[in-house]
């Protein structure tokens, strides 16, 4: 079996107290699958050469997004064949499902998360107006093993591209976008069932399902067992706190969530 290293990382303290229970469940998943575990805490910023804390400024996101990218690095070159970074809003609800992609399953050796996004063609319309979707791919799950071609290859670029602009800068910039543009040229390998829950998506399985779940399930590869939560949209105004904690008892007490053809809960 090969030395696998499950990362994570989070400033402290945490801003939302689910978010406890997210990290908890990949820690377990990591532990039952006999990973080693590592949370990073204010250190993870330090692997960032000055120049790039100081052009992304209050953008956290963009530096996080470097940041991980450097320490999966470090740490494949060190003492482990494979690292996975999971985001801190990361929830794994189906441990005994969610099987990382490996051996001939992963011929190039790495792999990104599915991002299947559904929203509203008009928000004031939600939740009785149709919904739109968009298939990309997200930096929320990241496999990669040692000898892999794609991580220092993007590394560079993702670096080089922050360099170079010199107008405002998307959140996503270096992240999902840059990934989904590569992804959508050389088509990269995907962990089918490492999801993302839109804000939309949320608010609907509360509800009880619908065609926002409809839409979901008919453009998405594989059902999740694991899903991203989308931490930076709970503001009060799509999605709040008390509306994460409601999901999360839902995704850990019913592995399949309403993920069915009839989408209901």
């Amino acid at each position: 079996m090969l030395s696998t290293l499950v990362l994570q990382s989070h400033r402290s303290p945490l801003p939302h107290s689910w978010l406890r229970t997210c990290l908890e469940s990949v820690e377990f998943w990591a532990n039952r699958s006999g990973f080693a575990y590592q949370f990073l805490g204010d250190e993870f910023f330090e692997i960032l050469p000055q120049w790039v804390k100081h052009k992304a400024g209050l953008q956290l996101v963009i530096a996080t997004d470097l940041a991980r990218l450097k320490w999966l690095q470090k740490y494949l070159s060190s003492e482990y064949e494979r690292v996975i970074w999971l985001d801190a809003d990361f929830l794994i609800f189906a441990p005994d499902k969610f099987n990382v992609l490996s051996g001939e399953n992963l011929p190039e050796q790495y792999a990104l998360g599915r991002e299947v996004w559904v929203q509203p063609e008009c928000a004031d319309f939600f939740p009785h107006g149709k919904f739109k979707v968009y298939k990309k791919v997200h930096n929320a799950f990241l496999l990669f093993e040692r000898g892999n071609n794609f991580l220092d290859f993007y590394t560079a670029h993702a670096e080089r591209l922050l360099q170079k602009n010199l107008g405002s800068i998307s959140p996503q910039f270096i992240g999902p976008k840059l990934l989904t543009a590569l992804h959508n040229v050389i088509q990269c390998p995907v962990q089918e069932d490492a999801g993302m829950l839109s804000p939309w998506l949320i608010q609907e399985l509360l509800m009880g399902g619908g065609p926002a779940l409809k839409l979901f399930l008919k453009k998405s590869s594989q059902k999740p067992s694991a899903v991203n939560l989308c931490s930076s949209l709970v503001d009060g105004k799509q999605l709040a706190d008390n509306d994460l904690e409601r999901i999360i008892e839902i995704l850990l007490a019913d592995k399949e969530i309403g993920f069915t053809n009839q989408g209901a809960l």
